[in-house]
């Protein structure tokens, strides 16, 4: 028996934002998997027939290997992810896993996109990211932090918007802070920064302000931290950055 696995994108967390087809696949799986919150943020499309695996944080490795072998047996399975699965998701720990099976026994595999933080980030402070931008993660847990910061001073020096994942949390205090010091070793302090907390969800909150006041201390896990390049604009309440490279062009 061919048994299928879906890695599903269950956006950033409003129902709103779910895409139909992850609706579909998480409703009609025999065995949906994921870490204990995803699931609690889609308890709405599961159902007393279908077995649930609640995972932590750090075993995203055993959650794969789990839903390829459920989906082995010949199941239909979900694992699920916030955000877009293949953007710091399960997609690719999932591909690796079925990689790893003799060709013969391995189950179909698709990844269904959803909308990634940020995406929804930027959609609700305006459209700072509308020209080349770059996506980093500040967690240091899979990257060594001289990677991590290699990687964001030649983002800086690009002079490309920038989209911040995982920028602070109880035990990484002061990433963030180093982060906003390089990135001023490159731009102006006036620079403008969308801090977006929870976007698309009943807790949603906007900060707007600059890479010289923003506020550290006030960032957690579910913030993304938006900096604009040079051409970024503050226009009333929101930013914008123009689809053209040059500063002041409205293109």
């Amino acid at each position: 028996m061919t048994g299928l696995l879906t890695v599903v994108g269950l956006g950033p967390g409003g129902t709103a934002h779910r895409t139909e087809a992850a609706v579909t696949a998480v409703r009609q799986a025999e065995v949906v998997l994921g870490y204990a919150p995803y699931l609690d943020g889609c308890a709405d499309l599961l159902g007393p027939e279908q077995t649930v695996v609640r995972g932590r944080m750090t075993e995203e490795g055993l959650r794969a290997a789990q839903a390829v072998e459920f989906a082995a047996t010949g199941r239909r399975v979900a694992l699920v992810s916030s955000g877009d699965a293949g953007v710091y998701g399960m997609a690719t720990l999932a591909l690796s896993a079925v990689a790893e099976l003799d060709p013969g026994t391995r189950p179909r595999v698709e990844v269904l996109p959803g909308v990634t933080a940020a995406l929804a980030a930027s959609a609700v402070a305006g459209a700072p990211l509308a020209h080349d931008f770059a996506c980093l993660t500040l967690s240091s847990l899979l990257t060594p932090w001289a990677e991590v910061e290699r990687r964001l001073r030649a983002v800086a020096a690009a002079d490309l918007a920038l989209a911040l994942y995982n920028p602070r949390s109880n035990g990484r205090e002061w990433q963030l802070d180093r982060a906003r010091e390089v990135v001023l070793e490159h731009r102006p302090g006036a620079t403008p920064v969308a801090l977006v907390t929870d976007a698309t969800r009943a807790e949603q909150r906007v900060a707007l302000t600059t890479l010289d006041d923003m506020d550290c201390s006030s960032v957690g896990m579910t913030t993304t931290v938006l900096i604009g390049s040079s051409t970024t604009r503050r226009i009333g309440d929101w930013l914008v950055t123009p689809r053209s490279a040059l500063p002041g062009s409205t293109t």
